[in-house]
């Protein structure tokens, strides 16, 4: 349990141990989730259970533990770093006599937050539209149903209640519709592209890896870039020019990936990250100064795998070679790294110094060049001799 300084909504995170090997269990990444929706963790704490209680998800006696702990730091809200069910988080809100949100929320607001393109607006609208649903009990306790005459169920509340399923319903196909033709324009804007005989390179990787920041170094721009979760929700997409290959690609920055996306999201997001999906070539940011980073890699690939670009050749970006000590530093800056049972090439940047780019420009313009060949990019990614 630990507190910090006050800014911001004061609130107690909980995460359960339900024995999984990604169990953050100084809840880092949940804190870190809450800052950037603009919170103050003021305690955290954990428990182990082998299964989540049906009703209050951590059992009664941990819930009268986290409402002594919520009045003793002063917080005015809960947040569990897993999902609850409609029910569960209903018991939890009458039980501590607190708001109680879990992880899925806090990602949904900050995406809500953080959205500038029309595009971005409306997949977060349909992701809390679709969340929201399931909650209707929550969210309209004051309309529950009341009795009628004698053996008689039903009344306004119950009315109400259906009139706000349909009402949500409704919004929800609105804003699929839209979304689709959003995804048709999008398309159109590919097709041109491809026609143009453009070379599309994305970059992808966990979120706060450091591609924004990569991005901005290699083509010049200004995308937003900040040390902080989903510095960047829409897709930025720039010409780079490769010197060695003597022709431009077209690179693109895309939203960052998490563990436990909420399913919606990833639904939601599927036009933005059709970006990846169509690539001709991946490039994995890493943030290789982070402990955890095998886990957050093997988060990526899963997200891959789940919108179909698994396949996708990928070339493996270990960034923030900055923030490693003299003995973290690797003996080489290019090498070949193994994934999920796949091998692929690697190499080390710094997005912030620069040390680094020159190789990966080098390897790009290899790829490019193997690519206009009529080789696989998988095959043309062949880095350059050793760089210390």
């Amino acid at each position: 349990m630990t507190s910090s300084s006050p800014s911001g909504t004061p609130v107690l995170l909980v995460g359960v141990d339900f024995g999984l090997p990604h169990f953050d269990g100084e809840l880092e990444e949940l804190g870190l989730l809450s800052e950037t929706a603009g919170m103050n963790p003021v305690a955290r704490l954990t428990c182990k259970r082998k299964a989540p209680d049906a009703a209050l998800f951590v059992g009664s006696g941990k819930a009268d533990e986290i409402r002594m702990l919520a009045q003793m730091h002063g917080a005015v809200e809960v947040l569990f770093d897993q999902a609850l069910s409609p029910a569960q988080q209903r018991n939890l809100e009458r039980h501590l006599e607190l708001p109680v949100n879990d992880r899925t929320l806090l990602i949904l607001e900050i995406f809500a937050q953080r959205a500038r393109s029309h595009e971005g607006k409306l997949q977060v609208e349909l992701a809390k539209l679709q969340y929201v649903s399931t909650r209707l009990v929550r969210r309209w306790s004051h309309l529950e149903r009341q009795t009628g005459g004698i053996g008689a169920r039903g009344g306004p509340g119950e009315k109400q209640i259906e009139l706000d399923r349909r009402m949500i319903s409704d919004a929800i196909q609105r804003t699929r519709e839209r979304l689709v033709k959003v995804k048709r324009q999008r398309s159109t804007q590919r097709r041109q592209r491809e026609r143009r005989d453009t070379f599309n390179i994305s970059l992808v990787g966990y979120t706060n890896a450091g591609k924004s920041t990569l991005f901005n170094a290699m083509v010049k721009a200004r995308a937003y870039a900040a040390d902080q979760l989903f510095a960047t929700l829409d897709t930025t997409t720039r010409q780079l020019y490769l010197g060695d290959a003597g022709r431009s690609v077209s690179l693109s920055d895309t939203v960052g990936f998490i563990r436990d996306l909420p399913h919606g999201l990833v639904d939601a997001f599927q036009a933005t990250l059709q970006e990846a999906v169509d690539a001709d070539l991946l490039l994995h940011v890493v943030d290789a100064s982070n402990a955890g980073f095998p886990e957050q890699m093997a988060q990526v690939q899963k997200v891959l795998h789940e919108i179909g670009a698994a396949d996708i050749p990928q070339l493996l970006v270990f960034n923030k070679l900055d923030s490693l000590s003299g003995e973290q530093r690797p003996p080489s800056l290019q090498d070949q790294y193994e994934v999920g049972g796949r091998m692929f090439p690697r190499l080390f940047v710094s997005a912030r110094s620069g040390e680094g780019l020159p190789a990966l420009r080098s390897a790009l313009s290899s790829t490019v060049l193997a690519a206009q060949g009529g080789m696989t990019p998988d095959s043309a990614v062949e880095l350059p001799g050793p760089a210390h």
